[in-house]
């Protein structure tokens, strides 16, 4: 039931809801009674009907109606309910106290109604001043006056009025943002492990420090933003309060909202920060991955289609193929500073011929000699997926015990995995 109806039928929508859906409390003298029997009998042996029937406004005015009555059924092919649309066709027939057309054939009578509402339509149109046209909106009459179109009248949702400096959750500028956003976390989701694991100091690549700086600047942003975006209430309606928008803001998302755009890199920039504390601040950024769930809520009716949620699901897996790599090097690095000399990262420095040296004389944490930092982030990520896939190719194996319970523990989020995409 919409307001069309009720303004086509001149009752509000209070009063139509009490009253039956075969439109009974709209008969009239000349509604004919076989029409009216069809109807019934519609809604009685739930199937489709299609009937033109005249009915009679609330302030008695005759209104020819096309009304297609259609059930609408469950999973279980049970009916629940009928979907009924209205058509005003009062146009195309002939008026019910005129006398001028008696004896006329049908087709006479609807090709003289025809003609004479075109030639009001055209009476119409040369007594009005000359004005500009504007073809994008044809009025309800020329829609009337053409058969094949919908006569139907024209809705047009209507954004909510909100004050200047409140931004609707849901205009062009909102989700352009809200996808700046993902992009950004995702970007997070990716370096942060991977700093945190191979213990990159944001003092020593200034483009990186500049990067992650850009970033932050850009969450900070976002919470000034959420302090201005309205929200869906709980009963449907689209809050645009100031007040209540920050309260919900304060009591929902802005403890981590705020914990994410904290200038980490920027304490770790300094020299005299302590090795535990930088790591912590590292670890402490992984907060924003907190953030992916809130974006891809915003952003799932992008998700309609069954490809954009297969990218989706693969971009996820890699991602967590990603952190395991991560956790997997920092797993072989701390073996081999412990002097465990079996471990996955001592053989891959005997197969490239490039050995570590004595990490444990040194005064620092960082691994001397070996292969490159990208040989070992792809000797790692290759194990990861070899075990997320599959067993392993055995060229990359778990020796010690940590490395083996690890990679099992892959190996079962692996078949997860598998079932959750069969």
């Amino acid at each position: 039931m919409n307001d069309g109806f009720c303004k086509l039928a001149g009752y509000n929508r209070a009063e139509v809801m009490q009253k039956s859906s075969t439109c009974s409390f709209m008969y009239g003298d000349l509604t004919d009674k076989e029409t009216v029997k069809r109807l019934e009998g519609c809604f009685e042996d739930l199937h489709q009907e299609q009937v033109e029937i005249l009915l009679y406004k609330k302030n008695r005015t005759p209104l020819w109606l096309l009304l297609h009555a259609a059930p609408i059924k469950n999973e279980k092919d049970q009916v629940v309910l009928f979907l009924c649309t209205f058509k005003d066709i009062t146009a195309l027939k002939q008026p019910i106290d005129d006398e001028a057309g008696k004896g006329l054939s049908k087709f006479a009578r609807l090709a003289r109604s025809v003609t004479r509402n075109r030639s009001t339509l055209l009476q119409f149109s040369s007594a009005q001043p000359s004005t500009k046209f504007d073809s994008s909106r044809p009025s309800h009459l020329a829609n009337m006056m053409n058969l094949s179109t919908d006569v139907l009248p024209q809705y047009r949702l209507e954004a909510p009025k909100t004050p200047p400096h409140i931004i609707l959750h849901y205009c062009l500028f909102k989700t352009i943002w809200d996808w700046v956003i993902l992009i950004l976390t995702f970007y997070t989701a990716i370096m942060v492990p991977y700093n945190a694991a191979f213990k990159v100091k944001t003092m020593d690549q200034l483009p990186l420090l500049v990067i992650d700086s850009m970033v932050d600047v850009v969450f900070f942003v976002d919470i000034v933003l959420n302090f201005h975006t309205t929200f869906v209430g709980p009963s449907g309606e689209v809050i645009s309060d100031p007040r209540i928008i920050r309260m919900n803001y304060l009591k929902s998302w802005f403890v981590i909202d705020l914990l994410s755009c904290l200038p980490y890199d920027v304490f770790n920039a300094f020299q005299y920060v302590d090795d535990g504390i930088s790591t912590l601040f590292s670890a402490l950024k992984v907060v924003r991955l907190l953030r992916l769930g809130r974006v891809v809520r915003k952003l799932d009716h992008y998700l309609e289609y069954g490809a954009a949620m297969l990218v989706l699901l693969i971009l996820v897996f890699i991602l967590f193929a990603h952190w395991f790599a991560c956790i997997w090097y920092s797993i072989g690095w701390m073996e081999l500073l412990s002097g465990i000399e079996y471990g996955w990262l001592p053989e891959l420095a005997n197969v490239t011929k490039e050995p570590f040296t004595s990490p444990n004389t040194t005064a620092s944490d960082d691994l001397l000699g070996g292969p490159s930092k990208e040989m070992r982030y792809l000797t790692a990520l290759y194990f990861t997926l070899s075990c997320m896939t599959g067993v392993g190719f055995g060229n990359v194996a778990a020796n010690t015990q940590t490395e083996k319970l690890f990679s099992v523990f892959m190996m079962i989020i692996g078949c997860e995995w598998f079932f959750f995409f069969v």
